[in-house]
């Protein structure tokens, strides 16, 4: 039973906190940076803003050899640290009743009976009631072997009004058949609506007011569509290089780390339909429909474009190329940059294209959804009263800086009829007193809330890899390293030809 089910609530009054039943929380890999930066400070925000119950237990798995109060040191750490909300005694000592921690290996039995007695004990004396999440922050490689010991040991069984769920993060496979299998893996021990795939950028605030922006006011519907938009443009960009992750990122790349996920669901969910209401069948229903109508043009030397990092400046200072970054062969073909685009064959959209990008060792970071306007068709006006006159654009920019641009022409003040472009800016930081809440501290109650409407299922994954597996085996083909952009730059000249084709050219954030 989630908050809405409460009889002694009114379901419309979504205005009450959600807040989430009795149950335990198992992160696997809870030694890694994931699991110290975000996930247990996020359980400590949600434990600060009364959205755990006082029947609640944390327990992490890993091949430490600690005891429990070693492991509460580490959560008292990254709390400390990491947290966004201000720490209270009181809130960690309550917390502090329910953590756990289990020493042990995937393939070891004697871990998992150790984890399973850790639970049953967190079940009584904690009164966390049989509901347990399991959350897989950990490589693709050890789902495998941790969904047969939680088979083996009875860890997933199901009890008359208990719950299981399990949470996977990204990397959803490395194509279209890994992504496949693996879903086969998670699904013979747990159903689909028990699987709660975590894409972070579904959490934001930001994203889920790009929903907001649209179905909840009614002077942008009518010119969201190929009638008025000439082209959109969706960019993740990043100031930093692969910060010592060349284990994981060299063979991945940014189409396949960035892409295949953040991007192809913002685009979901810029171009698709009205849902007929916010429940997760609804929403999905409308991303799927967008994702199934999109594809890349066939000819993807012409619309698509890759490149590398080589040594530039950054933030005033000398960086170093990708291919001289420590535990990256010399000869790697892996994209530091990866731009595509994507038209979709629907009636809105049908002529539009949509450009994605994302990369590292650009000048800032920065990632926004922009439309781009199709000019008026009369312009009553002199040459040189709007020779400088841009097109209109709406910009939601995801992070940092979030909020939302309205760019347009205006006459500058004068006897002159001259027009000039600006903008007109709402920043969530000045127009609202409530903090915004990581994504995680959203992504995490919803999973214990069993609300799954932010969690893409895994036809859409299915369907993003379809999109992106044809531009991926055509770069692999490519005998040359992708092109070299200096770091501190906006990327490969081909990424500018790209655009440029179109007859457009990439905004700068």
């Amino acid at each position: 039973m989630n908050s809405y089910d409460n009889p002694l609530r009114d379901p419309q009054d979504r205005r009450l906190p959600r807040i989430a039943g009795p149950c335990v929380l198992v992160i696997f890999g809870v030694t890694g940076d994931l699991s110290r930066k975000k996930l247990m400070p996020a359980v400590y925000d949600l434990a600060n803003r009364g959205l755990l119950p006082p029947g609640f237990g944390l327990v992490g798995f890993a091949r430490r050899d600690w005891a429990d109060q070693d492991f509460a040191q580490v959560v008292h750490d990254a709390v400390k640290e990491h947290a966004r909300t201000p720490f209270r005694e009181e809130v960690w000592e309550q917390l502090l009743e329910g953590i756990r921690f289990v020493s042990g290996t995937f393939d070891s039995d004697e871990s998992f009976e150790n984890l399973k007695a850790t639970i049953d004990e967190l079940d009584t004396t904690r009164g966390t009631g049989g509901n347990h999440a399991f959350y897989l922050s950990i490589p693709p490689s050890g789902f495998e072997p941790v969904m047969s010991q939680l088979a083996k040991h009875g860890l997933a069984e199901r009890h008359p009004g208990t719950w299981n769920r399990v949470v996977i993060e990204k990397p959803f496979g490395h194509d279209l058949a890994s992504a496949k299998e693996l879903n086969a893996v998670v699904e013979r021990l747990f159903k689909p609506h028990e699987v709660f795939r975590i894409d972070h950028y579904l959490g934001k605030e930001t994203v889920q007011n790009l929903l907001a922006l649209r179905f909840a006011n009614q002077m942008f519907e009518p010119i969201w569509n190929n009638h008025y938009v000439s082209h959109v443009e969706i960019t993740m960009a990043e100031d930093i290089g692969i910060g010592g992750r060349a284990g994981y990122f060299d063979g991945i790349g940014s189409a396949r780390d960035v892409m295949q996920n953040h991007l192809l669901q913002l685009l979901a969910l810029t171009a698709m339909e009205e849902p007929t209401s916010f429940e997760a069948s609804q929403l999905r229903a409308e991303k799927k429909k967008v994702l199934a109508a999109a594809r890349v043009p066939d000819d993807y030397d012409l619309h698509t474009a890759r490149g590398q990092y080589a040594a530039g400046w950054q933030g005033g200072q000398p960086v170093i190329g990708y291919l001289e970054e420590e535990g990256v062969d010399p000869a790697s073909k892996t994209e530091t940059y990866a731009a595509i685009r994507v038209d979709i064959d629907n009636r809105r959209w049908a002529g539009v294209p949509f450009y994605l990008r994302t990369a590292k060792r650009m000048p800032r970071r920065v990632t926004e959804v922009a439309l781009s306007f199709k000019r008026a068709p009369h312009l009553p006006f002199t040459i040189t009263d709007t020779e400088e006159l841009g097109t209109n654009a709406l910009v939601m920019r995801i992070q940092p800086d979030e909020g939302v641009t309205l760019r347009f022409g205006a006459k500058v003040p004068g006897t002159q009829m001259e027009i000039r472009e600006v903008s007109m800016d709402f920043a969530y930081g000045g127009s609202f007193t409530e903090s915004s809440p990581e994504a995680y501290e959203r992504l995490i109650l919803d999973v214990l809330l069993g609300d799954p409407p932010l969690f893409p299922q895994q036809e859409e994954v299915e369907l993003s890899w379809e999109i992106l597996d044809p531009v991926l085996e055509h770069w692999a083909s490519l005998p040359e390293q992708p092109e070299q952009y200096e770091a501190g730059t906006w990327g490969p000249q081909s990424g500018y030809d790209m655009v440029a084709r179109d007859g457009f050219t990439w905004r700068r954030p």
